[in-house]
């Protein structure tokens, strides 16, 4: 294990190379025999069904319900909804026959041309389109509204180049998709998404966000405003962390959803959708990681505390067990997971470093004279500092250390971020301040022309413009124009 840590590339010479040996010596994900295709392994996976379950819970708590679509598209559905066929089209990937047979030229399998599709089929980018055919079988009234569903899926976005969790060609999502009988509760249902997943990333990921909305040529293909949640990552980069989308009536009109209404007319419907994908993984590596390994917030690990017995016989062994076993139960029973490890493969030293290298919070090691003594040791992988402390009330010791753990990660990523917010005012500081990353707060004069310009000669994006900040009208840093505040520039995943 020393040597596989000696093998982890540094940040700060190879940001990139980091993050993909961190990931992969992490045990969290490898690359696929399907080229662009990630195989997520049982300790990222397990991270990710935390991710899940808390997301699932907050859903539900705020009306949602759960369903599921199916996974191929007819190619003419897409093509009802202009805007949203363009902004997916190049991404897509296309079934086009249903069978297979053997090759009459020797051995192997080729696709039987008599079983083309009479019309090809789509493998699913994203359900609105789906979904919105769906709704209008349940939707004839406004007492039929609001409708709140979120689905759990995969989703396919053909793609040349990949990074594992940032960017694959299939990826596992949610997407949630409401129907309302007016506008106002549309937009109120977008908002309120995007602050469910702002919560969710802040108080559970321990991840700092800035909420805005999205410029006309970021949003999404079919939408009239999206919202984001933008975080800052360790090499100042951004990463779009979630979004919410106010979809207006684009795909109640292109799919003839409507309803009568409480004044007995006819009116089509109102729509949002919003998700978040396994983007969040690699939005948690890169927020809190470092040179040693993974740095998981006790609120997703896997498990938050694990407990390495040091020995030198069997005697021995099985009176720490025993003791380790009090402890465990102790934990469990403030709902802290916790793990045991008294494998007899490895040693201890080398189970150390693998815990450091996949994040778990706490390590406990218990030995022979810890047993004598009354003590534990208790090493914290967030400081990689350790301390020794009696065996007695440790449960509520640890369960308190776990909050300080959780907090002390935020606040050293709101430190990073906020340092790395600047404002800037000349294109020509622009261009200097851009090559050190972070978040730059510019005027812009509200063109997508300019937008463009910024884009292609310094590879920088509008990434928000934020709610919250400073609001006071300025000039334009390209054109000089009036500019009606500041919007957050940035260098993106």
């Amino acid at each position: 294990m020393a040597k596989e840590l000696k093998e982890l590339e540094s940040r700060s010479v190879d940001y990139s190379q980091w993050y993909q040996d961190l990931v992969i010596k992490a045990d969290l994900a490898e690359n696929s025999a399907v080229r662009g295709c990630m195989v997520i392994k049982p300790y990222g996976y397990a991270i990710w069904e935390k991710i899940q379950r808390q997301l699932d819970d907050m859903f539900k708590e705020t009306g949602h319900q759960n369903a599921y679509f199916p996974l191929f598209i007819p190619k003419s559905f897409l093509s009802r909804e202009a805007e949203h066929v363009e902004g997916f089209a190049k991404e897509c990937a296309v079934v086009t026959h249903h069978r297979l047979m053997k090759d009459p030229n020797g051995t192997g399998l080729v696709v039987d041309p008599d079983a083309k599709l009479e019309e090809e089929l789509i493998v699913r980018p994203t359900s609105e389109t789906i979904i919105w055919n769906t709704y209008k079988n349940w939707i004839t009234s406004y007492r039929d509204l609001p409708i709140l569903v979120n689905q759990w899926a995969n989703v396919v976005r053909w793609e040349m180049r990949t990074r594992l969790f940032l960017r694959t060609t299939e990826f596992l999502w949610q997407e949630g998709h409401t129907a309302h009988a007016t506008r106002e509760e549309a937009e109120a249902e977008a908002q309120k998404m995007l602050e469910v997943y702002a919560t969710f990333a802040e108080k559970f990921m321990a991840m700092p966000v800035i909420k805005g909305v999205k410029t006309a040529t970021e949003r999404f293909a079919g939408a009239l405003d999206t919202y984001t949640i933008e975080a800052m990552m360790q090499d100042g980069k951004a990463l779009q962390s979630g979004t919410s989308h106010f979809l207006g009536q684009n795909f109640a009109k292109a799919f003839d959803v409507t309803f009568v209404n409480k004044d007995n007319k006819q009116e089509y419907v109102w729509a949002t959708s919003w998700g978040v994908s396994t983007r969040l993984m690699g939005a948690l590596i890169m927020t809190h990681s470092d040179d040693n390994g993974l740095v998981l917030p006790p609120a997703l690990a896997p498990f938050q505390v694990v407990i390495v017995p040091i020995y030198k016989n069997n005697e021995q062994l099985h009176a720490i067990d025993a003791k380790a076993n009090q402890i465990m139960a102790k934990l469990k029973s403030l709902g802290i997971s916790v793990k045991y490890d008294n494998t007899d493969n490895k040693k201890p030293g080398w189970k150390f470093a693998e815990y450091e290298l996949k994040g778990v919070p706490v390590r406990l090691a218990l030995g022979a004279r810890d047993m004598e003594n009354n003590t534990i040791e208790i090493a914290r992988r967030d400081t990689l500092t350790k301390e020794t402390r009696s065996i007695d009330g440790i449960e509520s010791f640890i369960k308190d250390l776990l909050d300080e753990i959780q907090a002390n990660i935020y606040k050293k990523a709101l430190d990073y971020r906020n340092a790395n917010i600047r404002e800037v005012n000349s294109y020509e500081e622009f261009k200097v301040e851009i090559e050190k990353g972070g978040f730059l707060l510019c005027h812009w004069d509200g063109t997508p022309e300019t937008e463009e310009l910024v884009k292609n000669e310094t590879k920088a994006t509008i990434r928000c413009i934020p709610f919250e900040g400073d609001k006071t009208p300025g000039k334009c840093m390209v054109t000089g124009k009036p500019s009606a505040r500041r919007v957050i520039f940035a260098r993106a995943y």
